[in-house]
């Protein structure tokens, strides 16, 4: 039996085949759990459903998590195809482009709002919502985040302001939820060349020092990413909750 056979899941921000989240869907529906992939906006819809195209009956939803009547939209869809929801995937960030080249005392309110918004709030919004459905036998809540979020690192700027949101977010609905025997973690994932990343000034670079500064002295992969995520999907951490789990080679032990 594998391990995640009869488990029903729904992961936000899938985007292209070279994203994390779709590394994810892929290990997680290798397990055997039956996917919801959400979408937002025209462009990103035909890549979404090119990807699900290679699974087994998937659900596909639109869905902009900075519009509460659009999760609501989802979760109300989602209740007729899925009796009880097991895993809550979030993979959302964004910020503004110009936010990440500038000084981050350069960044504007509105910049602000909306990295905070997208990358941090869409958790518990999300949360809210799935809650009908897994509060039933219980499940597992996992977001990705970053070491940015904890440590500065250089452009990173707004958004690490909004990965220590999110990973603060985490702690409060992991406490919450768990009478409801519901677990909340974070995967802090080292630098991964996928398009998103790219965005960020000097991402070559920080590949070269990961790799010369982490005890394993290499770059991590989205499918490694992918494995902690099948972990926390599953009831091998049913005893885990409230935790950021760093798979970064290693390197957030390292000093300067």
């Amino acid at each position: 039996m594998k391990l995640l056979e009869g488990k029903t899941a729904i992961i936000f921000g899938v985007a292209n085949k070279r994203s994390i989240a779709w590394a994810i869907a892929q290990t997680l529906h290798n397990a055997g759990a039956r996917l919801a992939l959400t979408y937002q906006g025209e462009r990103i819809e035909e890549n979404v459903r090119e990807l699900a195209g290679t699974l087994k009956d998937p659900i596909i939803l639109p869905c902009d998590v900075t519009k509460d009547y659009e999760i609501e939209q989802v979760f109300q869809d989602l209740s007729h195809s899925f009796e009880k929801l097991d895993i809550l995937v979030h993979c959302v960030a964004f910020a503004r482009k110009e936010e990440l080249e500038r000084d981050f005392h350069h960044t504007t309110r509105e910049g602000f709002r909306i990295a905070l918004d997208v990358s941090a709030y869409s958790l518990p919004a999300i949360t809210k919502r799935a809650l009908p459905l897994m509060e039933k036998k219980g499940g597992s809540v996992f977001a990705l985040t970053y070491l940015g979020g904890y440590l500065v690192v250089p452009h990173y700027n707004v958004m690490g302001v909004a990965k220590a949101a999110l990973e603060t977010s985490i702690r409060y609905l992991a406490y919450e939820l768990g009478e409801s025997k519901i677990r909340v973690n974070g995967i802090s994932a080292g630098p991964v060349n996928t398009l998103a990343a790219r965005g960020i000034t000097g991402f070559t670079k920080m590949l070269d020092v990961y790799r010369e500064r982490s005890p394993l002295k290499r770059n991590i992969s989205a499918a490694e990413v992918a494995d902690t995520g099948l972990f926390l999907a599953s009831d091998l951490s049913k005893g885990i909750t409230g935790e950021i789990i760093y798979v970064d080679a290693g390197y957030h032990i390292t000093g300067t």
